[in-house]
């Protein structure tokens, strides 16, 4: 599991979260009961508000970790990268560029993005979903971060995001597990990017970023797409894709990061 840092994650959302009523602070179930009726007012059915929120608690192992965070990279992107682009991470994206081939050429085709690039990114995050894609249960780490106010109209969103994902039948609440953020899946999506670039790839009727590698796959090309990456076009810094890529990461040493394993996986 990739833990980037908490603004490289949530920047661009604070300008479009949505004005939510709840109070920040004070007594945590208040805060429960007001948030309940924000995520009705969504269209969150009251069976899977009382499911995912009945008897949920603060985390402060969430709220320490998030005052522990630090918000840019300490590392110059030559010593970041060779702790993270390395020989064992790039002869396995190479093995499954060749496995899911046929897909991968699928995703290109449509959504205009390198295959290499997906599959870097997907290498980076989780180790192509055999890595830490986190174990904590999202609503409660969300819940824990809405209700402390430092970034509490943000997280609510993300909160009434994740039991969406429910509500659509995405992800059982049981497999709604995650990172400190709140991150889900293979390539590690919030909630509120799971609901707005998730894709139903396998055709299963459901976008399942935990467990379905088409799904998880589309929906990163998809997400990179929609935030304007131009198929054919260059990608490396200071071109418009690696600006695409703000995205995904606004961190530049995480983006040439991704570009450096995209070239390596490709052979360059």
């Amino acid at each position: 599991m990739m833990l980037r840092p908490l603004t490289a994650l949530i920047f661009s959302l604070l300008l479009t979260a949505p004005a939510l009523a709840a109070k920040c602070g004070g007594d945590f179930n208040t805060f429960i009961a007001a948030i309940s009726r924000d995520a009705a007012s969504a269209g969150v059915s009251r069976s899977v508000i009382d499911s995912a929120l009945t008897g949920v608690t603060v985390d402060q192992t969430v709220l320490d970790f998030d005052r522990r965070q630090r918000y840019t990279f300490r590392k110059s992107f030559e010593d970041y990268a060779k702790t993270r682009v390395i020989p064992a991470r790039i002869k396995r994206a190479q093995g499954l560029m060749q496995r899911h081939a046929p897909l991968l050429s699928r995703i290109e085709r449509q959504f205009g993005v390198p295959a290499s690039v997906v599959m870097a990114i997907w290498t980076l995050e989780t180790d192509n979903g055999g890595g830490d894609m986190g174990k904590l249960p999202v609503v409660r780490t969300l819940a824990t971060l809405a209700w402390d106010c430092r970034r509490t109209e943000l997280f609510q969103g993300e909160l009434i995001a994740a039991l969406q994902i429910v509500q659509r039948g995405d992800l059982p609440l049981r497999d709604l597990v995650g990172a400190f953020a709140g991150e889900i899946g293979q390539t590690q999506f919030l909630p509120s990017s799971y609901i707005k670039y998730g894709v139903d790839y396998d055709g299963n009727g459901h976008v399942d970023l935990r467990h379905s590698v088409p799904d998880v796959l589309a929906s990163t090309a998809n997400l990179l797409k929609s935030s304007g990456w131009q198929a054919g076009a260059p990608y490396g810094e200071g071109t418009a894709n690696f600006e695409a890529m703000r995205e995904w990461n606004r961190s530049e040493i995480y983006r040439k990061t991704i570009v450096l394993m995209s070239q390596r996986i490709a052979g360059q």
